[in-house]
């Protein structure tokens, strides 16, 4: 796996005309991006978070993507079940 990365990073940097350092820190930023936004979500899910601060912790989008999520595990959940709520 290790042989993978280094593979990927170099042909990256070669790709876009960047040292590799380079390309190990976008990559470092955009993965730290990734999981913060799954914490944030995940507190604002358990009820930990406003929706508000979630939204200015990272955006409208991820927010109405979580609940949407949500909102459709309860309806099979609902439906599983037979629960009727309309």
């Amino acid at each position: 796996m290790g042989t993978d990365i280094s593979n990927r990073v170099r042909e990256i940097a070669r790709h876009r005309d960047f040292d590799e350092s380079s390309i190990i820190e976008q990559a470092l930023e955009r993965g730290l991006d990734d999981l913060w936004e799954d914490v944030v979500v995940a507190r604002y899910l358990d009820g930990e978070l406003a929706r508000e601060e979630a939204v200015a912790e990272v955006g409208e989008a991820a927010v109405e993507r979580a609940d949407a999520a949500r909102d459709a595990v309860d309806d099979d959940i609902e439906w599983a079940f037979g629960e009727d709520t309309a």
